[in-house]
């Protein structure tokens, strides 16, 4: 499988292109501020055709080129129906104060788009992913996660969106955030997973369940040890 990205846009935003290898189907998840030309650039290095987009939440740093993007292409935009409301109105989910970044551009919906359903898998590119809503950052973040072939075997890999970093997590202090309840999802929905589980996230560098769950000062709670305060975040919106 091919698996590649680059960081987009003013917030450094983890763009991430998934395909079956060169000269297949593709799809893009987060396209965020300033990523089609960068993104136009991997698809055609690598000979891909685009067939839909991935979001995995609806703050705007994350969604700011999917529209313009899906249109072109005539590809869908996957989003949970909770985030959805801001592909319009991105000020929903940044608060008016953050909002005043937009200025005067205007966001409209994608011409199709469909909604996530918590615990779906959806198949595209070849690639099937399942589909955990995991709120918190915000109420439609969602994890994705796919099987990847390796030489050692098979592992799964994390698209966490801003759900969860390497050495922290998601910011909750912008509409829809609850601090408490991203925990509970990371519980839930990550740390489950095997410790080798490759994490793919919305901002910074890759890192893996095993080293989260062992050194993340934010999961340790969830083990019983004292975790640090509520936090704005260390990444993005």
């Amino acid at each position: 499988m091919l698996i590649t990205g680059f960081p987009a846009g003013a917030f450094q935003t983890n763009c991430y292109v998934l395909a079956d290898g060169p000269g297949s189907d593709a799809v893009i998840v987060d396209p965020g501020q300033d990523a089609v030309e960068p993104l136009k650039r991997v698809l055609t290095e690598h000979e891909l055709n685009p067939v839909a987009i991935l979001l995995t939440h609806g703050h705007l740093d994350h969604t700011w080129t999917a529209q313009p993007l899906a249109d072109e292409y005539g590809i869908p935009v996957y989003i949970h129906a909770d985030d959805r409301p801001m592909l319009a109105d991105p000020a929903l989910g940044i608060g008016r104060a953050l909002a005043a970044m937009i200025g005067d551009q205007t966001f409209v919906e994608p011409g199709k788009v469909i909604d996530f359903v918590d615990r779906e898998s959806v198949t595209l590119a070849g690639i099937t992913f399942g589909v955990d809503l995991a709120p918190g950052h915000t109420q439609g973040s969602v994890v994705l996660t796919t099987p990847v072939e390796t030489e050692e075997g098979t592992v799964t890999v994390a698209l966490a969106g801003d759900v969860l970093f390497q050495g922290s997590i998601g910011r909750t202090d912008l509409p829809g955030g609850n601090h408490e309840q991203l925990l509970e999802s990371i519980a839930d929905r990550l740390l489950p997973l095997p410790d080798d589980t490759v994490v793919l996230p919305g901002h910074g560098p890759a890192t893996t369940i095993g080293h989260e769950r062992a050194t993340n000062p934010f999961l340790q709670s969830l083990t019983g040890i004292q975790r640090p305060a509520e936090t704005k975040g260390r990444y993005g919106l």
